[in-house]
C-alpha cells in the first residue's frame, strides 16, 4: 500500500479493475490498517499491473531515513521534522523521529520531558533504539542533555560514528520514513545522524546570516558521503520561516538560480507564523492543533512536494 500512498496520482480503483480483482477490493485492503489480505492469486493479477506503473521489490521495502540539517540553530529544522513527520502520518505513512540534538527541543515540543530511557542510553549497550508513540503512525526516540555527554564516545570508541546506524537497521521494515533532527553544528553527533540515512534535507533561513556556513555544510555532506556512506543524497533546501519583504525575496532567488543546478531548491516555502509556536508551546502537533491553520497547510503543501519529488528521484 506504500507504494499507492507515494503514487497519489494513481487510482487504487482504476488498479483494482484493471488486475481484474473483484470490485473494491484493493481499496478494501487498503482501507483495512493491515486486517485484510489479498490473497497469492489476486497477487499474482496485480503486481504486472502495478510493474507497469513503476513498482518494483526493491521499492519501499525499508525506511527513508532523512537527516534534518544546518549548521545554525533557529532556522526550523524541529520544526521541520516535527511538522513533515505528521503530514506524512497523515498521508498513512509510518513515521519515526529521531532527537539526536542534546537540548532535546524536538522531545520537548511533542510532550516527552526527562524520558526515562532515551537515544543516548542505547548507542553504546544492547539496547534498541527507545521508542515513544506520539499520535498513530508516529513515534519519537526521545533525547535530553545526557546526549551531550555521549559525544566524547562517538569519537573516542571503535565504530562510534555508525552506532546509530547500527541501531536504526533493524528497525527499517518497520517504517515508511524515519526523521532525525540534528544539532546547530557541525559535530560528530551530525556526521553519525549523516551516516545513518540515506538522505538529507538542509532547512534554511532566507537571510545573509544562513549563507555563510552553507559551503561548509554541503562540503561536511560530500566528505560524508565520499568516505563513510556512500548512498547518502542530498534531496535539497527548503526555506523556513520566510517573510514576506524584499531582502527574504532576493536572497531567495540567489539561492534558486545558483544552486538549483546542483540539488534541489523546493518550491514550497515554509512561512514565519505564530501557530508555529502555538503549537509548540501546548505540547501539541500542530495538524492536531489546527489542521485548517495556514502554518499546518505550509508543511502539508511540502509534504506533497517531496513526495512527488522522490517519485523523479526514486533512490
Amino acid at each position: 500500500m506504500s507504494f499507492f500512498r507515494h503514487n497519489p496520482s494513481l487510482s487504487v480503483n482504476g488498479v483494482n479493475d484493471e488486475a481484474g480483482l473483484p470490485k473494491r477490493k484493493l481499496d478494501l485492503v487498503f482501507n483495512s490498517n493491515g486486517s485484510r489480505k489479498l490473497s497469492d492469486e489476486d497477487l499474482f493479477k496485480l503486481e504486472p499491473i502495478l510493474r507497469k506503473y513503476g513498482y518494483n521489490e526493491s521499492l519501499y521495502q525499508k525506511a527513508r531515513v532523512i537527516s534534518i540539517v544546518n549548521h545554525k540553530g533557529g532556522v526550523g529544522k524541529t520544526t521541520t521534522t516535527a511538522c513533515l513527520g505528521e503530514t506524512l502520518v497523515r498521508k498513512g505513512f509510518k513515521v519515526l523521529l529521531i532527537d539526536f540534538d542534546p537540548q532535546g527541543n524536538l522531545s520537548q515540543i511533542l510532550g516527552v520531558e526527562n524520558p526515562e530511557v532515551q537515544v543516548a542510553d542505547c548507542l553504546f549497550t544492547n539496547l534498541p533504539l527507545p521508542t515513544v508513540a506520539i499520535l498513530e503512525n508516529l513515534w519519537l526516540a526521545p533525547s535530553d542533555i545526557s546526549l551531550a555527554e555521549i559525544e566524547v564516545d562517538l569519537l573516542s570508541k571503535v565504530g562510534g560514528d555508525v552506532r546509530l546506524r547500527h541501531k536504526i537497521m533493524p528497525i527499517l521494515e518497520d517504517y515508511d520514513y524515519i526523521l532525525i533532527d540534528c544539532p546547530p553544528s557541525l559535530s560528530k553527533l551530525t556526521v553519525s545522524a549523516l551516516n545513518a540515512s540515506n538522505a538529507t534535507l538542509i532547512t534554511m533561513l532566507p537571510e545573509s546570516s544562513s549563507l555563510k556556513g552553507l559551503n561548509s555544510l554541503l562540503n561536511r555532506i560530500s566528505e560524508v558521503k565520499e568516505h563513510t556512506n556512500r548512498d547518502l543524497v542530498l534531496d535539497g533546501i527548503v526555506f523556513t520561516m520566510v517573510r514576506k519583504n524584499s531582502v527574504h525575496d532576493g536572497f531567495k532567488e540567489a539561492i534558486r538560480s545558483s544552486m538549483s543546478v546542483d540539488f534541489r531548491v523546493f518550491d514550497t516555502e515554509i512561512r514565519h507564523l505564530v501557530d508555529f509556536q502555538k503549537s509548540q508551546a501546548l505540547q501539541a502537533t500542530l495538524g492536531s492543533l489546527n489542521a485548517s491553520s495556514e502554518a499546518y497547510r505550509c508543511y502539508k503543501d511540502f509534504c506533497d512536494e517531496y513526495i512527488a519529488y522522490l517519485q523523479i528521484v526514486k533512490p
